[in-house]
């Protein structure tokens, strides 16, 4: 039996407050302030067998909650050097966190290459 998609959350027009991390208590992990922890995890995770529409659905309602997170930095942070598999982390989805660790990876292959001419340059001359 499939299961109705989520209803889309009705978000209020209010700007994001970033607290920059110093500012934050230092003692208290970042994902205390998650705005996240006040809503529902199904929100976040996918249920097995989602129809394309419901998955498409929910994973924009779970973006807009990240959007007005103090911590949505930290937060997509924490799932990118994990990596976490699964869910909507920082406002990111797996796949769109596949395609940040990819471009990543390939830009630090860049650097390196770089490095590496830079060296044999300043050796040569």
């Amino acid at each position: 039996m499939l299961q109705p998609p989520h209803k889309p959350l009705q978000v209020a027009a209010v700007r994001p407050q970033r607290v920059p991390v110093r500012e934050r208590d230092q003692e208290a992990p970042w994902h205390s302030d998650a705005v996240c922890r006040r809503d529902e995890a199904g929100l976040f995770f996918a249920p097995s067998k989602e129809p394309t529409a419901a998955r498409l659905s929910r994973e924009e309602a779970a973006k807009r909650v990240c959007a007005r997170c103090p911590v949505m930095v930290e937060c997509r942070e924490h799932a990118l050097l994990q990596p976490e598999p699964y869910g909507v982390w920082g406002g990111l989805t797996a796949a769109e966190r596949r395609v940040v660790l990819a471009r990543r990876r390939r830009r630090d292959l860049e650097l390196q290459k770089a490095a590496r001419s830079t060296g044999r340059i300043a050796a040569a001359g």
